[in-house]
């Protein structure tokens, strides 16, 4: 059994498998190793109800090593693959792969998203962001993406709200924004699919960053044009069309202008196209309720690869 999970800890660790590097993975294994160790200690004491009667390292060994969880964990936030699979690599139960991805999930996802050029720091909110961008002077870009996530049981309150309105499938969006390089510095704003963009990053606190920010500046696409009409020296939305019966002079510069803007803007796009390229962005078979998670975790190594651009 020792031998097979030393094969299966080879075989999985392998850049296809956990979609990041072996020399990323071990710098990420040292990085969780100590929120993972104070979380145990605090779940045991907590179990417990008193103080540690026995030396630290006494008691049964886990079925899973640290190791062997962080790279179960990344493997299914690659592939999202069954946990009853995975646990046939590992010579365990499925519950145990369950109970380490449980663990390692939320970790991930509180990393926050790394900056290009500055090891070691990492941004976790909004206002983080618009802090960075006032002191490095970035220019932002801002989207929104939708994932397919399972249809709420009949009966159920709010299973309207899921429905997106543009693929008419039931959906998850989230709020993607990036430097001019396409470098992920955010994602969040959740929310069920029927949502507008816009109203997702409303109940952010956009408006009141940019307010607090006034040297930050944003290109974004036509779902944030009320954002655009309210700061109009910082957000850049694309040109509205030309009325019907306007000339061949406007409709050509609407055209040029309007694929000027979108030229500038692609780049968010291409974010969340490395984003969709984990199983579980392009269609999330988990539990809704973990989806926010499972994003940031994902978008979070995404992000360590883009800031060495």
């Amino acid at each position: 059994m020792v031998v097979k999970r030393s094969l299966a800890r080879t075989a999985l660790s392998h850049r296809i498998c956990t979609g990041i590097s072996r020399r990323r993975l071990g710098a990420l294994i040292a990085e969780l190793a100590s929120p993972w160790m104070a979380r145990e200690e605090s779940r045991l004491g907590e179990r417990r109800g008193h103080e540690r009667l026995r030396a630290e390292g006494g008691g049964p060994s886990h079925q899973l090593v640290f190791t062997d969880r962080v790279i179960a964990t990344l493997v299914i936030l690659r592939f999202q693959l069954p946990h009853a699979a995975l646990a046939v690599f590992y010579g365990v139960d499925r519950s145990t792969v369950t109970r380490a991805v449980h663990e390692i999930r939320p970790l991930l996802a509180a990393r926050g998203f790394a900056v290009p050029g500055e090891a070691g720091l990492r941004l976790h909110t909004l206002a983080d962001v618009f802090a960075y961008a006032t002191a490095k002077g970035v220019e932002l870009r801002l989207d929104g993406t939708e994932v397919r996530v399972r249809r709420p049981k009949a009966g159920c309150p709010g299973r309207r709200a899921f429905v997106s309105g543009k693929m008419r499938q039931n959906t998850k969006k989230a709020t993607v924004i990036t430097d001019r390089q396409g470098r992920t510095l955010w994602t969040g704003a959740f929310r069920p699919g029927r949502m507008h963009d816009q109203t997702a990053v409303k109940t952010e606190g956009i408006e009141a960053l940019f307010e607090q920010y006034p040297q930050v500046k944003a290109k974004v696409d036509a779902g944030y044009r009320g954002l655009a009409k309210r700061f109009p020296d910082q957000v850049q939305a694309p040109p509205k069309k030309p009325a019907k019966d306007a000339s061949a002079e406007e409709v050509t510069a609407w055209e040029e202008a309007r694929k000027k803007q979108s030229s500038e803007r692609i780049c968010v796009e291409h974010a969340n196209a490395e984003h969709k390229q984990w199983s579980p962005l392009q269609r999330y078979l988990g539990r809704r309720e973990y989806y926010a998670e499972t994003h940031l975790a994902i978008a979070g190594l995404v992000s360590d690869r883009t800031a060495e651009r």
